[in-house]
C-alpha cells in the first residue's frame, strides 16, 4: 500500500505508547435493555432483574400518577426489593447503651410501562449524524463481496461470531462522534477476515477464552486493523487514534506489555486490510 501506511500506524501507536497509561472509553451511547425505574433512569439491582418479568420502565402506583398515567383495572403489581439500615440502641456487656445499624429489607410494589395508560415510553437520546460516503462504501462492498450479515441495529454491544459470520454494532446515531462509529466497525470487519473461508485466522481463537494470550493477540489485530483502514480513507481523528491506542493498551497488558506482540499483529491486520480493501 502508498506509503507503506501499515508501519506508519504501528510506528505511531507504539510511540503514542511510550506516554503511559490512556483511559479507554466505549464510544457509543448505550441503550436501556434491561429493567429500570422510569424516575431515577437507573437499573434495577441484579436481584431484582430476577424478580421483574419485563425488560424496561418500572415505577411505583404513585410515581405513575405523579406521571398523569393510569394503571389499568385489573393489573397486578410486582416487587422490587432493597435494604434500609436502621440504627437501633442495644444495651452491651457494660451495660452501656450502644448505636448500632442494622440492615432490614424492604419491598416496594411496581408496575411496568405495559401496564399503564396516558404515559409514552422514554425516547432513546439519539441523534442525527452526517455519514462518511467513502467509509460507508469500503463497508458496503465488503460485506456485499463476502456475503456477510451486517446489521447496525440500537445496540450496547459490538462483536463479530464466527459461527453465523455476522456482524453487529450499534447504530450510527448512538456515537457521540461518527468517525468513531466507522472505528467500532472496522474493528469488527477484520475480525471477520479471520473466519475459515477467507483468512482463516480464528480457527483457534474461535474457542479462545476471553483475556487469553491468543484472544488479546486477535484483539491487536482487529485495532491496529481499524486504526489503518482509518488512517487509508484520511477519517481518523485524534480521538479516534487516542482511543485505539488506549484499548490496544489494555490487551498489552495482558501480553504483560510486550511490544513484540504488536509487531506480529501488524502483519496480520495488514493482511485483514489488504483483503477488506481488496
Amino acid at each position: 500500500m502508498k506509503n507503506n501506511v501499515y508501519q506508519i500506524v504501528t510506528n505511531r501507536i507504539i510511540e503514542q505508547l511510550k506516554q503511559g497509561v490512556i483511559p479507554w472509553h466505549k464510544p457509543w451511547t448505550g441503550i436501556r435493555t434491561k429493567a429500570f425505574n422510569r424516575i431515577s433512569r437507573k437499573p434495577y439491582s441484579l436481584l431484582n432483574q430476577m424478580l421483574l418479568k419485563h425488560d424496561g420502565e418500572y415505577a411505583s402506583f404513585k410515581q405513575w400518577t405523579e406521571l398523569g398515567g393510569k394503571i389499568r383495572k385489573g393489573e397486578k403489581a410486582e416487587i422490587v426489593v432493597f435494604w434500609k439500615i436502621l440504627e437501633v440502641e442495644k444495651e452491651n456487656n457494660d451495660g452501656e447503651l450502644e448505636k448500632k445499624t442494622v440492615p432490614y429489607l424492604r419491598y416496594v410494589s411496581v408496575f411496568h410501562i405495559s401496564q399503564v395508560d396516558g404515559v409514552k415510553p422514554l425516547e432513546e437520546p439519539f441523534h442525527e449524524v452526517e455519514p462518511i460516503a467513502d467509509a460507508d462504501k469500503v463497508i458496503l462492498d465488503y460485506v456485499t463481496r463476502e456475503a456477510i450479515n451486517f446489521n447496525e441495529q440500537a445496540s450496547n454491544e459490538a462483536y463479530y461470531s464466527p459461527s453465523r459470520d455476522t456482524i453487529v454494532v450499534p447504530m450510527k446515531e448512538q456515537y457521540q462522534h461518527i468517525n468513531e462509529y466507522y472505528s467500532t466497525t472496522f474493528h469488527e470487519l477484520v475480525h471477520s477476515t479471520g473466519h475459515k473461508n477467507r483468512l482463516n485466522r480464528l480457527e483457534t481463537t474461535a474457542v479462545a477464552s476471553f483475556g487469553s494470550e491468543t484472544y488479546s493477540k486477535e484483539e491487536l489485530v482487529a485495532e491496529i486493523g481499524s486504526a489503518t483502514i482509518l488512517s487509508t480513507l484520511e477519517i481518523e481523528t485524534k480521538r479516534t487514534f487516542t482511543n485505539s491506542v488506549a484499548y490496544i493498551q489494555n490487551w498489552l497488558n495482558v501480553l504483560k506489555n510486550d511490544n513484540r506482540f504488536i509487531i506480529s499483529a501488524s502483519s496480520q491486520a495488514e493482511k485483514a486490510v489488504d483483503y477488506i480493501l481488496a
